[in-house]
């Protein structure tokens, strides 16, 4: 997340340097597609632009009754009807409410390593951070870099190093949660059989094995406990004994290519922000791999704290900014977590799970049902507390819809004017005093004239995330407020 979180900041004139401890992008397998908000998130900042999206097509009532009675294969658990369908527990959920951009993580890395470099970011390769010490003014970074040690000043630290994050560790932010109970593999690799299996999901007697052809790439969970060193090589006698012991046959595994080793343990950082140091990402929170939250969490993080971090070192916002950073967020991580510890648990083996795993198949029948678990696991239904002072409108703390907007000079969407990472203010009826208010913000904020045929509201206040921050029907006084609330005070009087 460090170089998201750097075009964040980037976007606002604040000059950031990257320590990237790898020398390169690490191609071993990680997330295999971009779904639910962090679509949205990449497309309100132009990345991943010329990516085909892959829409799924909803099922038809026939074709949801056959999955649900199994007449497809009796113990797979994907319906190839409903290709880059979202699952939760290897339940596959067939609404998905959003297109997936199916392309792996490296390819998001790359484009973030573009947009950093247009924006100036220094990104420093092969540099890894051995220490730190901060004070009121700053923070005094040690760093290993290839030609040596130095130290490095800054005002701000954002851990983004990972599970097991070096800079979390050394700020004493405790990292509470529950030990893993699985070891998986997600490979690419070639076998001497390759019908030694039916492709699809398949949840076994000792775990799941998930078989996909050309390339046959593979995803083995056994419940025998966490690795005994995940640092250790991964050697083909290890993954071929999982393959083995999953399908029943004496499949040999002639080479890998690709592949990664993995469990489900389950933490987070008490709090996210410790004096000038942040944690963002798999640094402030760590879960298990099922349904691909991690990309889409860490980015949330990144684009929630990015802009904020770059108001407070801009001088345009109290520190107390920061705060909202944690406030938000956490409640967000801690839910994620529960949703991976329950998806953990319904995939074990055994009688009482497969009730339970029958029930919920069948109360996922069901639209409504079906939809909010889809977008609790696409993270959909995510709301902010906006303050105390915040006017309780509906639209207030949710998402932002990416409004067509008319104007003089053509239509454009919400998404597309928030590509300069700013605050958005819409006013769609052309309120003169609408924007008379806004005007000592216009450094900051960028407000908006136009039509809307769909709008639901005549005005929408939007955080540079994304999230609603004000709108209509309150009353255009408590306008202001709601501005320096999150953007500080106005430029006549700061």
């Amino acid at each position: 997340m460090g170089l998201m979180l750097a075009c964040e900041v980037a976007l606002h004139d604040v000059p950031v340097v990257v320590l990237e401890r790898l020398p390169a992008i690490e191609w071993r397998p990680k997330a295999e597609g971009i779904t639910g908000r962090a679509v949205d998130i990449m497309d309100r900042r132009g990345l991943m632009l010329g990516v085909t999206e892959t829409p799924t097509t909803p099922p038809t009532p026939e074709q949801q009754a056959r999955v649900a009675a199994g007449e497809r294969r009796p113990d797979s658990l994907l319906p190839k009807e409903f290709p880059g369908a979202r699952h939760f527990a290897s339940m596959f959920l067939l609404r998905p409410e959003s297109p997936d951009l199916l392309v792996p993580q490296q390819l998001l890395e790359e484009d973030l390593a573009r947009r950093a470099t247009e924006l100036g970011v220094d990104v420093r390769r092969g540099h890894t951070v051995t220490g730190y010490a901060q004070d009121d003014d700053g923070v005094r970074i040690d760093v290993e870099g290839p030609d040596g040690p130095y130290t490095l000043e800054a005002e701000w630290l954002a851990g983004c190093d990972g599970g097991r994050s070096t800079i979390r560790k050394l700020s004493g932010i405790a990292f509470p949660g529950t030990d893993g109970i699985t070891t998986g593999y997600r490979a690419f690799a070639e076998i001497d059989d390759p019908d030694f299996h039916l492709p699809g999901w398949f949840r076994k007697d000792a775990g799941l094995l998930v078989y996909e052809e050309g390339p046959a790439r593979f995803i083995t969970l056994e419940f025998d406990g966490p690795p005994v060193n995940r640092d250790a090589p991964i050697t083909i006698e290890e993954f071929q004994g999982a393959l083995r012991r999953l399908s029943g046959t004496k499949v040999t595994v002639t080479s890998i290519s690709k592949i990664t080793r993995f469990t489900d343990n389950a933490r987070q950082a008490e709090t996210y922000r410790s004096g000038r140091v942040l944690l963002v990402g798999d640094a402030a929170h760590v879960h298990s791999h099922w349904s691909g939250p991690g990309l889409r969490l860490g980015l949330g993080d990144a684009v929630n704290v990015g802009w904020k971090l770059a108001a407070v070192a801009r001088g345009r916002c109290d520190e107390s900014l920061l705060d909202t950073y944690t406030s938000e967020r956490h409640p967000i991580g801690a839910q994620t977590l529960e949703i991976q510890r329950a998806s953990i648990a319904l995939m074990r083996p055994g009688p009482h799970v497969d009730a339970l795993r029958r029930l919920l198949r069948e109360l996922l029948l069901r639209d409504e049902a079906n939809r909010q678990l889809t977008a609790l696991v696409d993270d959909l239904h995510i709301s902010y507390a906006m303050g105390d002072s915040a006017p309780a409108t509906p639209l207030v703390g949710r998402y932002s819809p990416d409004l067509h907007l008319r104007r003089a000079d053509g239509t454009v969407r919400v998404a597309e004017l928030q590509r300069n990472g700013r605050a958005l203010l819409l006013d769609l009826r052309s309120d003169p005093e609408l924007r008379a208010l806004a005007a000592p913000w216009s450094d900051r904020v960028d407000v908006v004239t136009a039509e809307c045929d769909d709008a639901p509201a005549d005005a929408l206040l939007i955080r540079p995330d994304g999230f609603v921050a004000w709108s209509t029907p309150a009353d255009p006084a408590s306008l202001p407020d709601a501005l320096a609330r999150w953007f500080g005070a106005p430029a006549a009087t700061a």
